[in-house]
């Protein structure tokens, strides 16, 4: 299949090495400016696949995040602040990453070119027609990647992806492809850069949408979130307080009793 990898395409500035600290900053915010346009031009992508997300997770199904190197961090990121955020189940969204967990640190030698490791993690995770799998490859040809969603496709499961090469393998294997042309990067091939960026934007959209659309925002408040440190327990009692007009002593004290913003907000209302 041939296709054009703009990820890879060579760097519009040269000798890099030889611009001043001021030249490299300015230069490398230029270029992430560019991002959150060509992240706009994927919206109706984001839409569609987020409207399966949700329909999926309203009768019980997960989201699950595949890739490789910084793609997979990006969804371990995502996934594990979905419960603190938004007061859901740990496994509800779920990051996974080649290599294993070890993989998170440190890059696993050829494991992004395994084709049979991702379906047998994601069958680890009890997969089933109710989730969405969606994988994340910047340059939309990892094998790992690609190949855990055919299987998934081949299974009646629900697949999308984020990547940044249009036309790609992965954008052509998902039934719902994100594709988000960021261009060369500043450093040639570095996609950790741009695309990385947007790879984040795109799975932040993704994941707060859906949590919205689950009732796990109220207003604009994380009435769910959960009160894990003191910075967490003082914005729980401020959101009290804005909800219900109490002061901070009978604000904490309702967050004390009941647990959660929801909880305290509901039980003073009724």
């Amino acid at each position: 299949m041939n296709f054009t990898k703009t990820t890879e395409q060579t760097s519009k500035y040269e000798h890099l090495e030889k611009m001043s600290i001021t030249d490299l900053l300015q230069n490398i915010n230029n270029e992430d400016k560019t991002v959150p346009i060509a992240v706009e031009k994927s919206l109706p992508q984001i839409e569609k696949l987020v409207i399966e997300i949700v329909a999926k997770m309203k009768l019980g199904g997960r989201l699950f995040y595949i890739g490789a190197g910084t793609s997979g961090r990006l969804g371990i990121v995502d996934a594990s602040e979905c419960p603190p955020t938004f007061g859901v189940p740990f496994d509800m969204v779920n990051g996974i990453i080649a290599g294993g967990d070890k993989a998170i640190r440190k890059a696993v030698e050829n494991a992004e070119d395994n084709t049979t490791q991702a379906w047998i993690d994601l069958q680890e995770q009890n997969i089933t027609s109710n989730d969405v799998v969606i994988g994340i490859a910047a340059s939309g040809t990892t094998p790992y990647v690609i190949e855990g969603l055919k299987k998934c496709n081949k299974n009646n499961i629900i697949t999308g992806c984020i990547t940044c090469n249009d036309g790609s393998p992965l954008a052509m294997t998902a039934k719902f492809p994100i594709v988000v042309v960021v261009g060369p990067e500043f450093v040639t091939g570095s996609s950790r850069m741009k695309a990385g960026t947007a790879q984040k934007l795109v799975l932040n959209m993704i994941s707060t949408t859906t949590m919205i659309q689950l009732g796990k925002v109220k207003g604009n408040k994380m009435v769910d979130m959960q009160l894990s440190n003191d910075k967490l327990v003082d914005r729980g009692v401020k959101m009290i307080m804005s909800e219900i007009d109490v002061d901070y002593e009978k604000a904490s004290q309702l967050l004390s009793e009941f647990g959660s913003v929801r909880k305290a907000v509901d039980h003073y209302k009724n």
